[in-house]
């Protein structure tokens, strides 16, 4: 915090959210007209239709009659306050009066590739067992059992850690507690990702089918099944639908309150856990020292944001050189903030920061949210397969240009190519877990144009490398990121040229007009990540 922006001013303002909560949506979600398109039933039987459309102040009949609980099984969405998915699951254990549980399933994380996303998502779980306790919500963290070889962890070709069982087989965890803790609903957040589709599509099978498991879109303003029913062609084709069903569903939150039917469960052993990654995640990939995980740091990045940088948002937001970034993209991705806060809150100054605040939102609301669109309605999402079919056929047609210079992937991956630009956008993505924007399309359009075995291996390395460094790797707006620059994704054919055939073309002399490069890389100079290099081998 500035001087002029003290610890005091933050707590006040987190303070004053508290309080607008109430204000504005009641004193608990048991009154909060639910949006019923934020939840849809997967399996088992719909009884809780009327749970969504009607005030449960007025509704008694069921309260003490269940027995067991209402489990919400978090993944997405990883914070207690803000979350959708676990007001819907209150409001029903609300109704009923039974208790309400919260689990994570430690092993289906994404995060356990390295130590510096095991690190930030540890964190953030620790903050959130935290607050289950002072709200009387349980809080179950289930473990990682793994599968060791001779020569230590198997891990898959892109680094990851084969943990033991299949993909099905790590879901078999949550479908166990669920059995254990009596669960009479199930309510899981929601994630556009193959693996994370496939969890919840064999826990729903291994369900009984008079326990109803529904999914609630809390990642998103506008749930991605109501948004559109299709894969959308470009922002140009859904905006329109956002903006129009966002009218009734852009609100505050109803506050998640102390839940009055206390649970019983099982401090999580923290040491336990943390010493069981030693040696599953990838050590060489360390924390960050200036993003912490959990929703007080998030909302910290926001306010911070909301005060020194939205400002020059609208103006300054492509130049890597400024200071003008939300820099939240590490909190959204891993749930600890939510997208429609930060939303809600930028919209609150409107007034004073209006093409900024537009600029926000056209980024946070509608690329974000084609981004769930495209990985959701597009199982090839990482795969030129995914691409539209003008730009796999120029792809294909251009695969076997001669690439002058051409760069091995060690070269790439190490940040020691010729070019000083793209070497420094490769090192603040190592050094610090994220890259600027408009960095992030020049770096993935240079993999396309140097990588010598055409463009699904280029593809394939800039997916690798987000993956691995970027705290918001694994993200469907990541993924999005690297099809539109190395296959168009969102975008439109251009002018055909060696290597890169229609897609859009970027180039050094391109940024040199926009922001001043020289600066740029001074901030990032080969022998510091020469250094990181060798200490990691």
């Amino acid at each position: 915090m500035s001087a002029k922006l003290s610890t005091e001013d933050f707590s006040k303002w987190v303070e004053r959210i508290n309080t607008k909560r109430v204000e504005s949506c009641g004193k608990s979600v048991a009154s909060y007209p639910f949006a019923t398109c934020r939840a849809r039933l997967v399996s088992g039987t719909n009884e809780f239709k009327s749970v969504a459309e009607t005030n449960l102040d007025d509704i008694s009949g069921g309260a003490g009659s269940c027995r067991g609980c209402i489990v919400y099984w978090m993944s997405r969405d990883q914070r207690i306050q803000d979350n959708w998915a676990l007001l819907f699951a209150q409001r029903i254990a609300l109704k009923f009066s039974i208790p309400l549980h919260v689990c994570f399933n430690l092993v289906s994380s994404s995060a356990l590739r390295t130590r510096r996303h095991a690190s930030f998502l540890l964190e953030g779980l620790a903050e959130i067992e935290k607050e289950c306790k002072d709200l009387e919500i349980g809080f179950h963290l289930l473990p990682v059992p793994v599968t060791k070889s001779k020569s230590g962890v198997k891990r898959s070709a892109d680094g990851n850690v084969v943990h033991h069982g299949s993909d099905t087989g790590k879901a078999e965890l949550i479908v166990d507690v669920l059995k254990q803790l009596d669960a009479r609903v199930v309510v899981t957040d929601f994630s556009p990702l193959r693996d994370d589709l496939r969890a919840v599509q064999f826990v729903s099978s291994h369900l009984s089918q008079d326990i109803p498991l529904y999914q609630v879109d809390a990642h998103n303003v506008v749930p991605a099944w109501f948004a559109s029913d299709k894969l959308e062609y470009s922002a140009r084709t859904i905006r329109g639908k956002l903006h129009d069903k966002a009218k009734h569903l852009f609100t505050d939150f109803p506050p998640v309150i102390h839940h009055p039917i206390p649970s019983k469960w099982e401090a999580v052993d923290w040491k336990a856990i943390k010493q069981s990654l030693v040696g599953l995640v990838d050590e060489s990939v360390e924390p960050v020292t200036w993003a912490k995980g959990g929703a007080k740091a998030g909302l910290s990045q926001l306010f911070s944001f909301l005060h020194h940088r939205l400002r020059a948002y609208a103006t300054h937001r492509n130049d890597p050189t400024k200071k003008a970034l939300s820099n939240l993209s590490p909190w959204l991705h891993f749930g600890h903030i939510s997208a429609q806060r930060c939303l809600w809150e930028v919209n609150l100054r409107r007034s004073l920061h209006k093409e900024s605040t537009d600029a926000f939102m056209e980024e946070a609301f509608v690329r974000r949210e084609l981004s769930d669109n495209f990985c959701y309605y597009n199982p090839n999402y990482d795969s030129i397969k995914g691409a539209w079919s003008w730009a796999q056929e120029t792809l294909r047609k251009h695969a076997n240009d001669l690439r002058k210079p051409s760069y091995s992937e060690e070269t790439m991956e190490s940040a020691t190519t010729e070019d000083n630009l793209w070497n420094a956008a490769q090192r603040q993505l190592r050094r610090e877990g994220k890259m600027h924007g408009f960095l992030r399309m020049y770096w993935a359009k240079k993999i396309l144009e140097w990588h010598a075995e055409g463009p699904e291996k280029a593809l394939q390395l800039g997916f690798r490398l987000d993956n691995r460094y970027s705290l918001d790797g694994t993200d469907p707006s990541g993924y999005v990121g690297v099809m539109w620059s190395i296959c168009g994704v969102h975008d439109q054919g251009w002018k055909e040229r060696p290597i890169f055939g229609k897609i859009r073309y970027m180039n050094f002399a391109g940024c040199k007009r926009k922001f001043d490069v020289a600066a740029f890389v001074r901030r990032y100079p080969r022998r510091m990540c020469t250094l990181y290099t060798l200490a990691h081998k």
